[in-house]
């Protein structure tokens, strides 16, 4: 990165430094909200948790746990190379699934904030061979300080919007500098490409979306048969990864349509858990009756919604639900990965907003195998018509796949992407392994 960043990313980097007074604050705020891990919250100020493993280290950083999904494969062929890992992220959520799932030989910290001495202090401590960042983190400060240290910076499963596209252009020379520092971009689509090619990143390759390749999430078997019997004889429905404002809309669209379908029962597991009392007393509001997945509170025949605000679930209700909503659809975050619902011939039923995943809705939408919904009784309507022809929904679920088939292969075209960078550190790995220095010859040390 230049010395000269551009009046824009000195004004973020000044904003940084008069901000550090404010950080325990937020910290504290965000706290109190459940977004931050009370223990760990000196991770957020670059302190180590644990030791630094030694030997080469990768450090991959994903911001919650849609990145983590799509980006754990690639973790797993990392540390396949005897290659330690480091994955960051941001969320409570994301950090609860990396304990859960990730494999020996990769650990998990919380991502310092982009504030210069807070990175400093993280990469003093962890000092990382390759830095990657999972789609579209993109942290002025510490792509400045990687590039100050000669750490090579790859971008993989790259995504730039075209709103995104359109904020970074305005920052003139400041974007070059930015985006200029970047080693290589791994983009997801060719519109993505062409985006970040000419934000200035001088290496785009296309290679995918890692998400493609992500297997069906997990469930228990016997988890699911006792789900199943649970909800045996009634007609079941899930909105998965919802947002503030799209639980209004589901609840609206069952009141229409329980009066047709009194067997009815909606399943919502909100994106963020945490929302879960709220959401409950939204909807008792309503007059509907809940049932709270966290409370273990059990199915009834008057259950009118069972709320799952659990983390790691939704590999049950996928497999138990034929249809989906794919939230974050409907109010503007840009949508949430519906692929995991079509890996579990799932019907797909979505909103307008999905500029975070367009090309993958748009092949969905183009094979007449997803569904636009806008309003409660658009959804009370398509529901009820799914609903009445169960093997036209069937049809609908199972050929969703061939949709998303041509997408497949993008983790093998990104190792090859990264093999450069890689081998020398998988190298470097194995003759620490056998007791040799790198560099020696290979005599014993």
């Amino acid at each position: 990165m230049s010395e000269r960043p551009g009046p824009a990313l000195t004004a973020y980097r000044l904003a940084g430094h008069l901000a550090r007074p404010l950080v325990p604050l937020l910290l504290a705020y965000r706290t109190r909200r459940g977004k931050e891990d009370r223990a760990r919250r000196g991770e957020r100020y670059g302190r180590a948790g644990v030791a630094r493993p030694a030997g080469p280290l990768v450090w991959i950083h994903a911001a919650s746990v849609g990145e983590t999904n799509a980006v754990l494969p690639l973790v797993r062929r990392i540390v396949e190379e005897g290659v330690n890992v480091l994955f960051t992220t941001i969320t409570v959520t994301s950090a609860a699934e990396a304990a859960r799932r990730l494999p020996k030989g990769a650990l998990h910290q919380y991502a310092p904030l982009d504030i210069a001495p807070f990175i400093d202090r993280f990469l003093d401590h962890w000092k990382p061979d390759l830095a990657l960042s999972v789609e579209s983190e993109i942290w002025p400060a510490t792509m400045g300080r990687l590039v100050k240290r000669g750490i090579p910076h790859v971008f993989v499963n790259a995504r730039m919007s075209e709103r995104s596209f359109a904020r970074w252009q305005k920052l003139a020379n400041g974007r070059d500098n930015l985006f200029g520092s970047v080693t290589m971009s791994l983009a997801q689509s060719e519109g993505d490409g062409k985006r970040l090619a000419a934000l200035g990143i001088r290496d785009v390759r296309v290679t995918g979306n890692l998400k493609f390749d992500v297997p069906p999430p997990h469930a228990a078997p016997d988890m699911v048969e006792r789900f199943q019997r649970q909800v045996d004889g009634r007609s079941v429905f899930v909105a998965a990864s919802t947002h503030e404002g799209e639980e209004e809309v589901i609840a609206a669209a069952h009141k229409v349509l329980r009066h047709r379908r009194p067997d009815l029962l909606t399943i919502i597991v909100p994106r963020h858990p945490v929302r879960g009392a709220a959401i409950r007393e939204q909807l008792a509001a309503r007059g509907l009756v809940v049932a709270q997945r966290s409370l273990d509170e059990p199915i009834t025949a008057e259950t009118d919604i069972y709320l799952a605000d659990t983390l790691g679930e939704l590999g049950i209700f996928y497999r138990v639900a034929p249809i989906a909503f794919i939230g974050g659809t409907l109010v503007p975050v840009g949508g949430h990965n519906p692929i995991e619902a079509v890996q579990l011939d799932v019907a797909i039923l979505h909103g307008p907003h999905v500029h975070n995943a367009a090309e993958i809705y748009a092949a969905l939408d183009r094979s007449g195998r997803a569904e636009v919904i806008r309003s409660s009784e658009q959804l009370a309507k398509v529901l009820d018509d799914l609903f009445a022809d169960p093997t036209a929904m069937r049809r609908r679920a199972t050929k969703a796949a061939e949709a998303l088939t041509p997408f497949t292969g993008a983790l093998d075209a990104t190792m090859r992407a990264l093999v450069p960078h890689l081998e020398p550190l998988a190298i470097s790995a194995r003759l620490q392994d056998r007791g040799h220095a790198p560099g020696d010859g290979g005599t014993p040390r």
